[in-house]
């Protein structure tokens, strides 16, 4: 097939540091390539990427310098879509909501993987305005808010099987990787942590809408020997991160719609010690990839419990659910759906 895929602009395809999305879009762009598709990439200039690259702006918009005004690069994004979509079979885009007033006009198929939470105000508006667009999500619970939407499915995110290398020795510290926001709950972790008497190491950026929270709720807890802040870290920073880890800390407070940490410390055999809540019961398998807990009291008691967790059968799981390979022929098959309705629809008069 001849598939276009829609990155957003703000990070790299992958990124250099943070961002999830597109991590996720490079990982499913390259191994589409290896099944034998025909793949062209909508990103920034600076993605590195085994599909055809169409880069849309030079640099990704958070470190570029000076900084565009994002509409007007969406705006380019969008038209450089338009002009270039019926050289596909099918699209795919990964932007939330700008494309679907372009691409609904442009007569090639198109698919949505949505992102994000779903439970914004204009969101539902969004979705009835566009009844006939068909919408993938990255767990069932993303879901919710938009039951009435047109699902095609739900496609766990994946990664390379290869990418991490996993470690079976017990693991020396608790590691927390993510965004230091009150809804991932770092402080929580800490809680934990210290009641545990265990080392934490936390990988994280501090986000500029957040240093009120980080100074006043982290940073006097970081005191290098218990809690020490290890800064961003790049993908070969994960590695040896995540496998020394005795376990992920994960108490989000917020409905995740997936939390791709989770995978990445499951496929270094690292268990996962997460609260209840968005796609966490889709994706820990309580006892086998780690515990799902409702408290900080239920995660200390956890991580008494971690010898019960066998790390060989952690990465185990992870190669049976959450690869890019699996991923990517899921996809695939969607593609093939669209393609199919496509055709039947263009047999009627």
């Amino acid at each position: 097939m001849r598939i276009a895929q829609i990155a957003p602009l703000a990070e790299s395809v992958p990124p250099k540091l943070y961002g999830g999305t597109e991590r996720v879009i490079a990982w499913l762009v390259d191994e589409l390539v290896e099944l034998g598709h025909e793949v062209t990439l909508f990103a920034s200039g600076d993605s590195q990427t085994r599909a055809r690259l169409h880069p849309v702006w030079p640099r990704a918009l958070r470190l570029g310098r000076p900084h565009p005004d994002p509409n007007a690069v969406c705006a380019l994004l969008l038209e450089a879509v338009a002009g270039r979509a019926r050289e596909f079979d099918v699209i795919h885009a990964h932007v939330d909501w700008a494309h679907l007033p372009v691409l609904a006009r442009c007569g090639t198929p198109f698919l949505t993987t949505l992102h994000g939470r779903l439970d914004m105000p204009g969101i539902g508006e969004a979705v009835r305005q566009f009844q006939a667009a068909c919408f993938a999500s990255i767990s069932d619970s993303q879901r919710a808010p938009l039951a009435t939407a047109n699902w095609c499915g739900t496609v766990y995110h994946g990664l390379p099987a290869g990418l991490f290398r996993p470690s079976y020795e017990p693991g020396s510290y608790l590691a927390f990787l993510g965004r230091l926001t009150p809804d991932k709950g770092p402080d929580d972790a800490i809680r934990i942590a210290r009641a545990a008497g265990m080392r934490l190491r936390i990988a994280a950026k501090v986000p500029r809408g957040e240093r009120g929270y980080f100074r006043k709720h982290l940073e006097p807890e970081i005191d290098r020997a218990n809690v020490d802040l290890v800064g961003e870290v790049d993908e070969r920073g994960k590695q040896p991160f995540l496998s020394e880890a005795a376990a992920l800390l994960f108490p989000i407070r917020w409905p995740e719609p997936f939390g791709l940490v989770m995978i990445e410390a499951m496929a270094c055999g690292t268990p996962v010690i997460a609260y209840r809540a968005g796609s966490v019961p889709e994706v820990v398998e309580d006892g086998v990839t780690g515990f799902i807990v409702d408290s900080e009291e239920e995660a200390i008691r956890a991580l008494n419990n971690l010898d019960r967790i066998d790390r060989r059968k952690v990465r185990t799981r992870f190669e049976q659910r959450f690869t890019a390979e699996r991923m990517a022929r899921e996809y695939e098959r969607h593609y093939r759906k669209l393609l199919q309705a496509s055709a039947e629809a263009s047999c009627w008069p």
